[in-house]
């Protein structure tokens, strides 16, 4: 996706866009194995903005999911990773 005035380069991004400021929006970057940021989440104006820990959500929706009995990590992953992000 491209984002005018980003000169920045990344495999992962989060986009998060507040109704009442668009076409701004916050940008948060991020590659394998970097951590995935939190950020805030705007509701509606005057509402406090929680903080997304999408790390968290998801390491509770694999646990939940058991996806540990389903992957088999000893195989490569498709497509394949680069030698930065496997370590």
């Amino acid at each position: 996706m491209p984002v005018f005035g980003n000169d920045f380069t990344a495999n992962y991004r989060i986009l998060v866009s507040r109704g009442n400021s668009r076409p701004e929006a916050d940008l948060y970057l991020f590659n394998l194995p970097n951590p995935i940021p939190t950020f805030p989440l705007h509701l509606q104006s005057g509402d406090s903005e929680p903080i997304v820990d999408l790390k968290n959500l998801l390491d509770g929706v694999y646990d939940r999911a058991a996806y540990n009995y389903i992957i088999d990590y000893t195989q490569q992953p498709s497509p394949t990773l680069s030698e930065t992000e496997t370590t």
